[in-house]
């Protein structure tokens, strides 16, 4: 049965959710809101991860692993993260089950084996990190305290999106403790840059790095940094986030040290994160109606080969050159799957790789190899050329490369052309509705307006774009006076 992908703009929702599932990605769960991420998927997941992983300890960072339980008591000790997570929170009160009297083939849950003080499920991890860092430092030798940890958290929401959007995902957050404020905010900004350099030079996605409004910031956070990324609908896609903590923390844990002036000191702080949501990204910044589009450096695999032949003899004799190819491709570093799977015809194969978005595709036929020519498909492009058998290994090195430039190119290109400079709230509501995309407009900076362009128009400030000009001009909404552009988007 053919697997059908709605057309991208007849219905952009169906054609993501469409390409989620066909393409093997993931799947809705017994539990509501919660996915099931396929081989397929967690396999690119598996490849973020590593290259993140990499990234992270090369700049310092080591990986560790905190509860999934929180105490309720910790969890309320930071007043602002407590309220800014309390509608999400999944939480634990009881520890056992037992065997309903009244009907023996149900369980219930046994009130006596009520927990004296109720567990959140993690919805993410400052409070039960800083409590164990309070018994790691005691002095400056300690510090800084640079640690990272791989897990899944539970966030309890309403409304769900398989990868963007789940009550259950899969992440990374770094948690850093440090002597002076001016360390803290430089490692902020540090891991804001590697989220960007991972996200445009892997993902091949192009991001707008920023800081986010008060409004907007993380629960229990100074500043909030952000990566903003823009989807093919126009809407926008927080890909990443730095947080500044302050001391924050620190005074709600009593996390003190000795400084070098042999005075005590709260430590300053930072937490950093990206999720599952990333794959999101992916699949909606370079897809299309054919299906799911991976750059190669995500790719679990980079080249698929596909024989046609006729009896065994002729398989023999394509597999021969077939695992000659792989082995001196696998020699260079590149992922390549050979199918020579007889319960599918070459057709078939052709859909379904195209469908999971493999970037490249050789075709090897007898009749081809006898001319001592191979015919090579590149995903991205949709195009297909025959090649001299001799120039496989340097015509695939090149053509990953040139797709991966490729796919951040155009994505680069949509983004500046849907980029947009307003002056008028008039202006503003047309563009978003007509040709939506970044706004780049001037705000007053407070969060009344704020909120009421929000209220009235969906659309958010995504960020307050770094290194930005000072633009003097006046607010689009209050007409008061600005000092300079902000980035707006309707967002996921």
């Amino acid at each position: 049965m053919s697997k059908v992908i709605t057309k991208r703009e007849q219905d952009y929702s169906k054609w993501y959710n469409d390409i989620v599932i066909e393409a093997d990605l993931a799947d809705h769960s017994a539990v509501r809101g919660c996915m099931v991420i396929k081989p397929t998927g967690y396999a690119i997941w598996e490849k973020m991860q590593q290259a993140l992983d990499k990234m992270f300890k090369d700049t310092g960072h080591v990986n560790a692993y905190f509860p999934l339980f929180i105490p309720k008591s910790l969890f309320e000790a930071e007043e602002k993260n407590a309220e800014g997570f309390a509608k999400e929170c999944a939480v634990v009160t009881h520890y056992r089950l037992k065997t309903d009297p009244n009907n023996k083939t149900k369980l219930i849950v046994d009130p006596d084996a009520k927990l004296e003080e109720e567990l959140i499920v993690r919805p993410t991890s400052e409070a039960i990190i800083w409590n164990t860092y309070k018994g790691w430092i005691e002095s400056y030798r300690d510090l800084p305290l640079l640690i990272n940890q791989w897990a899944n958290v539970v966030r309890w929401e309403m409304r769900t999106r398989l990868f963007l959007r789940t009550a259950e995902f899969l992440w990374q957050e770094g948690h850093t403790a440090h002597a002076t404020k001016e360390e803290a905010i430089a490692e902020t900004k540090q891991m804001l840059d590697v989220y960007a350099d991972f996200v445009e030079n892997w993902m091949a996605v192009p991001v707008v790095k920023g800081v986010k409004t008060a409004n907007e910031r993380f629960a229990g956070a100074d500043d909030t940094y952000c990566i903003e990324a823009l989807m093919q609908d126009g809407k926008a896609l927080q890909a990443g986030t730095s947080h500044f903590l302050g001391q924050n923390f620190a005074k709600a844990f009593d996390v003190k040290f000795t400084n070098k002036e042999g005075k005590l000191d709260y430590v300053w702080a930072t937490s950093w994160g990206v999720s599952t949501r990333l794959m999101g990204a992916l699949i909606m910044s370079h897809s299309d109606d054919n299906g799911l589009v991976i750059p190669p450096k995500l790719a679990p695999t980079q080249v698929v080969m596909v024989p046609i032949y006729k009896g065994e003899e002729g398989l023999a004799k394509v597999s021969a050159v077939a695992q000659d190819i792989r082995k001196k491709l696998q020699a260079k570093n590149i992922s390549v799957k050979y199918d020579d799977r007889d319960t599918q015809r070459p057709g078939w194969k052709f859909a379904e790789y195209e469908l999971k978005g493999i970037p490249l595709r050789i075709t090897l036929g007898e009749r081809d190899l006898a001319n001592g020519t191979i015919e090579i498909a590149r995903r991205d492009t949709l195009t297909k050329e025959v090649i001299q058998l001799a120039d496989v290994e340097a015509y695939v090195v090149k053509n990953l490369e040139d797709m991966q430039k490729n796919l951040y190119n155009r994505a680069l290109e949509r983004m500046n052309n849907s980029t947009y400079k307003v002056d008028t709230f008039e202006a503003f509501k047309k563009t978003l509705d007509e040709t939506p995309g970044f706004i780049l407009a001037h705000w007053d900076g407070t969060p009344e307006t704020e909120e009421k362009i929000k209220e009235e128009t969906k659309a958010t400030i995504r960020c307050i774009p770094l290194n930005a000009p000072e633009e003097a001009g006046n607010c689009i909404y209050s007409g008061k006076p600005s000092k300079g552009r902000v980035l707006f988007a309707r967002a996921y």
